[in-house]
């Protein structure tokens, strides 16, 4: 229920070529609609298939759906846009190499989620990215940093020589991805997955013990705390805090880390005796704890159960008939304090709009967490135009507070240039666009 856009009509080309054909002759009519790209369209939460601007038509490409080449041994894949991140792992699936996949559903693009910039359960999904294949706005294709070259790929550098436009194309409406080269993990021999629970009251306490493990090398992948409303969402038990901390690698040095990890918690006397994947498997309806112990194994196939809790329906059906669901994506330094002050607003915005939001903590480095900030509601008017206020409520206090979204939705495009740090860069971004696409055959996006 974001504010509906003028389509004028939707092309759904299957090949490259049909890509291509599309964007020349957008380019070669004078003062029509512009071009929207889209993958599959399941950018739940943040407008899904909405274009930020009226006048367009939608480029759907979920019809390019190929794996073109697969090199498990180099630890690389070349996909389109089509390719959802279950199909990839399941191919994936027996061999040393995995995706690194998010808490969506399995039916999600891996390349949409990548170029606008989505995180794993392993690190920011921008790091698995080696190169793009793009049609450019005169409809030339080009490929980006790296390519693997005929029977000798050699090895990934996704920078390249010289200055590296890889970059220009996340986020970006200065061309038409079509392709990219995606990066595959090595598989670890071990994985175990660690639940700590603590309450409100020893929340910075917590935060800054877990942040301890993570810059000391103690757990492996992207830290996971669920609050209260989060895990009740996504059909999770408990009435407190949950912490997921993966360590993976050998079974020894996963024996050893995990004992550590066992005693510092013991120490420290915030959290409740940690469970162990291995000697405590989730209960069954604890849908969370279940698929998050699958997805740090790059296996998002347990996903859908955590789909069906928060928004009632499979999928395909989510934007038809799902509940409301938005969300806010802020970066939140990793410290105790900060997490505390989120929470904070978090509680302001409730008690000024009635609204009260789920949040998940995504420890991406010891430095920096990835807050998913989420509102739930009924498909009602009325409902819609509360959560959508307690949604401008949040980007304001969070703006103020200095904790500033790396993704937006369709309907606060325009945050791009209050949060921009120099007002300079936006305008060579703007620079290049004007050079690039003159005729402003590709709509401007969410970020433009």
């Amino acid at each position: 229920m974001f504010s509906p856009r003028d389509v004028y009509g939707v092309v759904r080309p299957r090949t490259v070529e049909d890509v291509r054909a599309v964007v020349r002759a957008f380019a070669a009519a004078e003062g029509g609609p512009r071009l929207q790209a889209l993958s599959t369209g399941r950018n739940w939460g943040l407008g899904s298939r909405e274009p930020a601007r009226d006048g367009v038509v939608t480029l759907e490409l979920q019809g390019l759906d190929a794996v073109r080449d697969l090199d498990v041994e180099g630890g690389w894949a070349i996909i389109e846009p089509g390719v959802t991140q279950l199909r990839l792992a399941e191919l994936l699936a027996g061999t040393d190499r995995m995706l690194n996949v998010t808490a969506s559903s399995g039916h999600t693009s891996v390349l949409g989620n990548i170029v606008d910039r989505g995180v794993g359960l392993r690190r920011q999904r921008t790091l698995d990215l080696a190169g793009l294949e793009v049609v450019l706005p005169d409809g030339q294709l080009v490929r980006v940093g790296w390519w693997p070259h005929g029977d000798r790929a050699g090895a990934v550098n996704p920078q390249g020589l010289g200055p590296s436009p890889l970059s220009l194309f996340t986020q970006s409406d200065l061309g038409i991805v079509t392709a990219g080269v995606i990066r595959l993990l090595p598989r670890p021999e071990a994985q175990r997955v660690l639940r700590l629970g603590f309450g409100r009251d020893r929340l910075p306490q917590a935060i800054d013990e877990l942040r301890r493990w993570t810059a000391q090398g103690l757990v492996s992948g992207v830290l996971k705390v669920y609050d209260t409303v989060s895990t009740r969402s996504y059909g999770g038990l408990g009435d407190a805090y949950v912490a997921h901390v993966c360590v993976d690698g050998t079974e020894r040095s996963v024996a050893a880390v995990t004992e550590v990890i066992e005693e510092e918690a013991a120490r420290s006397g915030l959290f409740t005796p940690a469970q162990r994947s291995d000697e405590q498997p989730a209960a069954p309806d604890d849908l969370v704890a279940r698929a998050v112990e699958r997805l740090y194994a790059g296996d998002p196939s347990r996903n859908e159960t955590m789909l069906r809790s928060a928004v009632g329906q499979e999928a395909d059906q989510v934007d038809a008939k799902g509940g409301g669901w938005l969300f806010f994506l802020p970066l939140v330094p990793f410290t105790g304090r900060a997490v505390a002050r989120s929470q904070e607003l978090l509680a302001q915005v409730h008690e000024e709009t009635g609204v009260q939001a789920g949040s998940t903590i995504n420890a991406l480095d010891p430095d920096v967490i990835d807050l998913v900030v989420s509102f739930r509601f009924p498909r009602t008017e009325a409902d819609a135009a509360r959560a959508h206020r307690a949604l401008d409520r949040t980007y304001e206090l969070f703006a103020e507070a200095g904790f500033h979204p790396y993704r937006l939705d369709s309907d606060h495009h325009r945050w791009v240039d209050r949060l921009s740090v120099d007002p300079a860069a936006r305008a060579l971004v703007r620079r290049l666009k004007q050079t690039l696409d003159p005729r402003q055959v590709i709509a401007p996006g969410r970020y433009a």
